[in-house]
């Protein structure tokens, strides 16, 4: 049998869990230590010092621990060190070079190099250790002895324990007017399904779970994934590209009616529920939860976002977003609208974004959605053209977050921002009708935000606005209903829809129609009905 290796992340968010254990259609967890949570770096002694903005740490993987735990590990092979190293938002998995016990001294291995170095107080856990199975649900494979051992939370002959073996389970390639409906796919190394080119062909009415890579890779036109359930997923739910960006031409590609949840298992860092990338392709009518970083991640042009209900996601880190987009001044033209965000925290309770758009992101249009216990639920990091109206903000602290990080901080990246405009035929049709604003985007000092707009929110609770004082001449806001109580039909029992007098009619605000957001009722779900709990608000 192939029992493969225990293999370092080549870089940050990027490992291969290689064989895994299920047992009554559950991972199980690697050996580790602790059981739960992580443990921090002591002090480093790594020789090469780093200083990000501030923030001193140093290159090299040497650093002490407290207490005598590793002492049990000695003669341990292949012992891995999983931890978030120097950012919040960058993971990686590492092997252990040595450990001396008498001074408490962990050193890593020299290659893979973490991108960002190490930091005094960032956190991780080791795993892959025999000396560590101690808890219902652990497991370790000797490699060498060919030995699998297992402690199983329930009587081994009614769990059904499966290790993964194959790669991948179907691949199509250049087809048509394929549907594969109603199947269990489950147990591989890799991405369960890919849909490579094409047209026409779907996944519909399954169950997709316990892989060691996505659940669906999907290109070409016109095909999609509809009412499946993904979930224990290694990797992210489904990878999305299609179309032609030179030319704005969608691929309509599609994610619709499905139950994502507990995507990003092994891979904790942007590895989304659903990542789209390409032009003219949607995300309608998901349920997102239970996941540790970020339910939806986007590039391109032209996508839509709608429908969808967002919980429980953002469990592992801070500086991420509910959905998230970044870095590109030409990636325009999105509609996010008529979604519910809630009951999303962060890492330890300290705080995430809702809709991130990230480091000059621009022209995207935030619209009609529903916000509950979000932190800074919308997010615009300097960018131009962006719209936020007509959304409802409960408890959400701030609502609204506007920054102008590009005559501050991130000034480097001015420069990035021409190159990656200039990548694109912006000054040729279709994108000179599409995006007029693209046109004189490089005149005047591009770094200011500019033209975004906010009109006809309503914000009860929480905090209105947090802006930066150099943001706010590229910010117009318009009618907007803050700190007057909005009369909801039923706030306690989170019915946001407004009463017959709310003040907010007044001002203009349209009806969002919440009954429809989320999972529908369709022969082509998976399940029916489906139940989800919120998770509490952690602390830290």
């Amino acid at each position: 049998a192939d029992l493969g290796e225990m293999k370092p992340g080549p870089r940050w968010g990027q490992s291969e869990p290689g064989l895994e254990l299920f047992f009554q259609d559950q991972p199980m967890t690697l050996a580790r230590w602790p059981n739960e949570g992580f443990v921090k770096i002591v002090e480093l002694l790594g020789p090469t010092l780093t200083d990000v903005r501030g923030a001193k740490g140093c290159q090299e993987g040497i650093f002490t621990y407290d207490g005598d735990r590793p002492q049990r590990w000695s003669g341990a092979p292949d012992i891995m060190l999983h931890g978030f190293w120097a950012r919040d938002w960058a993971d990686q998995r590492l092997k252990v070079e040595s450990i001396d016990t008498e001074k408490r001294v962990i050193t890593l291995q020299a290659q893979p190099q973490h991108a960002f170095g190490f930091r005094k107080g960032h956190w991780y856990y080791a795993y892959n250790l025999l000396t560590e199975l101690d808890r219902p649900g652990e497991w370790y494979l000797d490699r060498q002895a060919g030995i699998l051992y297992f402690w199983p939370p329930a009587p081994i002959e009614n769990g059904k324990p499966m290790i993964s073996v194959l790669p991948n389970l179907v691949t199509m390639k250049d087809v048509a007017y394929v549907t594969l409906r109603g199947m269990t796919l489950e147990t591989c190394r890799g991405t369960a399904v890919t849909i490579a080119g094409g047209s026409q062909t779907r996944v519909v009415g399954c169950v997709i779970r316990n892989t060691g890579g996505w659940a669906v890779s999907l290109s070409g036109r016109e095909s999609g994934v509809v009412g499946c359930d993904l979930y224990n997923l290694a990797d992210g739910g489904v990878s999305m590209s299609g179309g032609d960006r030179r030319t704005l031409t969608p691929a309509g590609l599609y994610v619709d009616n499905c139950q994502l949840f507990r995507f990003g298992r092994w891979n904790p860092i942007c590895k989304p529920g659903v990542n789209v990338d390409g032009v003219g392709n949607r995300v309608t009518h998901n349920l997102f939860h239970d996941a540790p970083h970020m339910a939806v991640m986007w590039g391109g042009n032209d996508h839509l976002f709608e429908f969808n209900e967002f919980h429980s996601v953002v469990q592992g880190s801070n500086d991420a977003g509910i959905m998230y987009a970044g870095y590109n001044p030409a990636m325009r033209g999105h509609t996010i609208r008529y979604n519910y965000f809630h009951h999303v925290y962060g890492f330890e309770g300290r705080g995430c974004n809702g809709v991130y758009l990230d480091d000059m992101f621009c022209s995207a249009s935030i619209f009609g959605n529903v916000f509950y216990q979000v932190p800074r639920a919308a997010f615009i990091g300097g960018g131009h053209d962006n719209v936020v109206e007509n959304n409802i903000f409960v408890d959400c602290k701030p609502a609204l977050h506007i920054d102008a990080r590009m005559m501050g901080w991130a000034s480097a990246s001015v420069p990035i921002m021409k190159e990656r405009l200039e990548a694109v035929p912006y000054q040729e049709e279709p994108w000179r009708s599409r995006y007029p604003q693209l046109l004189t985007y490089l005149e005047g000092n591009y770094a200011e935000p500019r033209n975004n707009l906010v009109a006809r929110n309503i914000c009860w609770g929480g905090k209105w606005d947090e802006v930066e004082a150099k943001a706010k001449p590229g910010v117009k806001f318009i009618d907007n209903l803050t700190g007057q109580d909005p009369q909801f039909v039923d706030a306690a029992h989170l019915n946001f829809q407004l009463r017959e007098d709310s003040p907010a009619w007044k001002l203009g605000f349209q009806r969002i129609p919440i009954e429809k957001i989320g999972l529908y009722a369709s022969d082509d779900r998976a399940s029916w009905p489906v139940q989800h709990e919120v998770r509490p608000k952690p602390g830290p």
